[in-house]
């Protein structure tokens, strides 16, 4: 039986999304994934639906590298007969680990007009085109309310917005794309995940590897962001170029290129963001949280932690305390489901834990009650709550706490969910 390549693959994929919805649209950031999912639409309509416009929703998060930008506005300009441009500039908020003092930060804030890192667009999209906006909205609220927004612009019945995502690149993109917890699906298509009562994602890419992305763009002659060229001339692993906001935990180790590649580009940043040029310096070593940390001499953990979150800010230290207590209680009251191996090896180290056999959750994995520990030397200690990641956590300027695995906390999540019901249907 002939196997599909995943070229072909996605092909097919492509032709049940055009079939099916009114209105598609992709989600391009200038990255590599991103743009040739955008190739291989704008191909797809030439050849199969040549007529039919392809919106393109672009989140400008106002500082990049000039070559994203250079990329971004060539794909826009030349391929103007079938796209339909959605270009955003707007003051959301974006969470930022390159300081202690500075929880996020907005592109585009007009009381920072003298500090942007470069000149709003033309034609962009700004706060006052979409009327769901408020200041408490943050990048990934804004780009959920979107599409809502723009089905009723467009007075569509279904619209689907096409993503980049592969699951090679992580673990919970692997989760988002097999996961059947809480996602409603187009059919039984895996790749495509119902957001609204007519609106859907859709990830036809996601069993590309990194190599497939490359033979693409070389066998198709597909433009693409001339960033990864620097980037591989500077010597950085293929896993690591990435071109998404430069103040996020997974970029801050490579902040510093930015000053080789880009650095006109460097110097506006460090003063538009705190704390940039520090973590510039010092973000791929262990005094952000990155290489290998020891604790201090005569330090436990915990105590460490408090030492730390007694040099933060009020409202840091709060958020810290906040998002600690919380874990502090899950494993306490309903505990972390944990495979089998790792309970063996728990019990092994005399670990006090107690071990339900059943879980709400779809998994195979127990669910474990335990309080937290000071450190463990086991390789799954990210699986485990303990002050040392506490501890990685606040020196990366983690202060999502996505180290530790943390989901929001109850009033993130009302707040969000608040949000979302006021601004759905606007």
């Amino acid at each position: 039986m002939y196997r599909l390549n995943v070229y072909e693959a996605t092909q097919k994929r492509l032709k049940i999304i055009f079939d099916y919805f009114d209105y598609v649209y992709v989600s391009f950031s200038g990255g590599k994934d991103s743009g040739v999912l955008l190739n291989l639409c704008m191909d797809y309509i030439r050849r199969h639906a040549p007529g039919r416009k392809l919106g393109v929703f672009h989140m400008d998060y106002e500082v990049q590298y000039r070559q994203t930008t250079e990329y971004v506005e060539r794909m826009f300009s030349e391929n103007r007969d079938i796209l339909e441009v959605f270009h955003c500039c707007v003051p959301f908020k974006v969470a930022t680990c390159a300081s202690m003092y500075q929880l996020y930060w907005r592109p585009w804030d007009e009381d920072c007009r003298h500090i942007w890192v470069r000149d709003m667009p033309e034609d962009c999209l700004t706060k006052e085109d979409f009327d769901f906006f408020t200041e408490e909205l943050w990048d990934y609220n804004f780009q959920n309310l979107f599409s809502g927004w723009l089905r009723r612009k467009k007075k569509c019945k279904k619209i689907c917005c096409l993503v980049g995502i592969r699951t090679q690149e992580s673990f919970n993109r692997w989760r988002a794309i097999h996961s059947d917890k809480n996602y409603k699906r187009l059919g039984n298509y895996k790749w495509t995940h119902r957001t609204g009562w007519h609106e859907f994602n859709a990830y036809p890419i996601f069993d590309w590897k990194t190599s497939d992305i490359w033979i693409a763009n070389a066998r198709f002659g597909w433009p693409y962001n001339h960033l990864y060229d620097l980037y591989y001339q500077a010597g950085i692993p293929i896993s690591r170029h990435r071109v998404a906001s430069p103040f996020i935990s997974q970029a801050i180790p490579t902040l510093a290129v930015y000053r080789v590649i880009d650095p006109d580009t460097w110097g506006r940043m460090v003063g538009r963001v705190n704390g940039v040029g520090c973590a510039g310096i010092y973000g791929s070593t262990a005094a952000m949280g990155w290489r290998k940390i020891t604790c201090p001499p005569g330090f436990s953990w915990k105590r460490y932690m408090y030492f730390l979150l007694g040099t933060l800010p009020d409202e840091t230290r709060r958020n810290y305390l906040e998002k600690l207590n919380v874990s502090i209680r899950f494993w306490r009251e309903k505990g972390g489901c944990l495979a089998e191996d790792t309970i063996r090896k728990l019990r092994e180290a005399n670990v006090p834990i107690e071990v339900d056999e059943t879980t709400a959750y779809h998994t195979p994995k127990k669910p474990v009650r335990m309080e937290y520990l000071d450190d463990i030397d086991i390789p799954e200690f990210r699986e485990i709550p303990t002050y040392k990641r506490m501890c990685i956590c606040i020196l990366k300027n983690d202060h999502v706490c996505k180290y530790m695995g943390f989901s929001l906390t109850k009033r993130e999540r009302e707040l969000r969910e608040c949000a979302m019901d006021k601004y759905r249907n606007c």
